[in-house]
């Protein structure tokens, strides 16, 4: 009889240890950034609120790797997550990146607007794919950086151009505008800058800070030229095996970041372009027409993309439905200083 209820005791015991988890999420956002102070102290949160049953342990500064790396390790349960940009989960879901598709959004007015109607969308897409995710936070708008004033297609042609590794859409656009990409992951940009591996990058001013990339360049290019985001996405089968009380403790504790950090998106975008301007940073106007020549081929790029099965084309002709809706709208009279797009 005792020996039945050692077991049975001992069995209690493994399904209450079951219940809690450590998580270890790993990012490239440097250490001492609004990201990591963010999620660390929602860390200690979640943490105290579920008494200790739930930790994470958070790898920053690209420490375990560049994106495509981090996603590895989650694949083979070395981690449990990771903080990620759109590109970056694009093998595991595709239309993650259907914001980020170039030349696609003119104003963040636009973006709010398609946003409020299409992220619980892709948030359920990604949990079909894997992953529970807290919501998305805004990065702004990737613009232009170069050593040289860029205002036309010929401005870029001979000057080696940063894509991203693994991202699709950004080689299509390169290869619709007929540049000259060079690969490299996120991690290896500063230093390609630095031995002149690279002449221009496109990034949000915010992370062009965050990075120090801004130590190496000396014009910005006012074009809207990708809207960027970034996520946190967890192993859904990792998740799964908290209880519903801790799963809801770490949902609202994340949601509740996701969601100050995205309000914070347009006031740190023109902070940002505040102080780059005060690192000596000049701004550039791209020249109209050339400007329209962009968006023409890279909007043939991006419906090639989705014929190749890149994203699902019913949702991006979802997200174009949207866009009409918004720009058929009635514009209120512009009051004050105006803001950058």
């Amino acid at each position: 009889m005792r020996s039945l209820v050692g077991i049975a005791l001992a069995g209690l015991v493994w399904m209450g240890a079951a219940q809690g988890a450590e998580f270890k999420i790993a990012t490239i956002a440097p250490e001492g950034s609004e990201w990591m102070q963010a999620i660390r102290a929602a860390a200690a949160d979640i943490r105290n609120q579920t008494d200790g049953r739930v930790t994470l342990k958070v790898y920053g500064g690209g420490v375990m790797g560049n994106e495509r790396q981090v996603l590895r390790k989650i694949r083979i349960g070395q981690l449990q997550g990771g903080a990620f940009t759109a590109n970056g989960l694009a093998e595991r879901y595709p239309d993650i990146t259907l914001y980020g598709l170039p030349l696609t959004f003119e104003s963040q007015a636009e973006v709010d607007y398609v946003r409020q109607r299409m992220d619980a969308t892709l948030a359920k897409g990604l949990e079909e794919a894997g992953f529970v995710s807290f919501g998305m936070a805004g990065g702004g708008f990737a613009r232009i950086f170069a050593n040289r004033p860029v205002s036309t297609t010929a401005d870029m042609r001979g000057q080696k151009v940063w894509v991203p590794e693994g991202d699709r859409v950004s080689a299509a656009a390169m290869q619709a505008l007929r540049l000259s990409p060079v690969v490299l992951p996120v991690t290896d940009v500063l230093t390609g800058l630095q031995t002149g591996l690279l002449d221009i990058v496109a990034a949000p001013p915010v992370g062009v800070i965050a990075l120090q990339w801004h130590t190496r360049v000396k014009y910005m290019t006012l074009v809207p030229l990708m809207y960027t985001m970034g996520l946190m996405a967890v192993d859904a089968a990792s998740f799964s095996r908290l209880s519903a009380g801790d799963q809801a403790v770490f949902r609202k504790v994340m949601g509740d970041v996701y969601r100050r950090l995205d309000q914070k998106t347009a006031a740190d975008d023109a902070a940002a372009v505040r102080a780059l301007a005060g690192n000596g940073v000049r701004t550039v106007e791209a020249a109209p027409d050339d400007l329209r020549a962009w968006r023409a081929a890279v909007a043939e790029a991006n419906q090639d993309l989705g014929r190749q099965g890149a994203y699902t084309p019913a949702l991006r002709a979802q997200m174009d439905g949207y866009l009409r809706d918004f720009r058929q709208q009635p514009k209120p009279a512009m009051t004050g200083a105006a803001r950058l797009p």
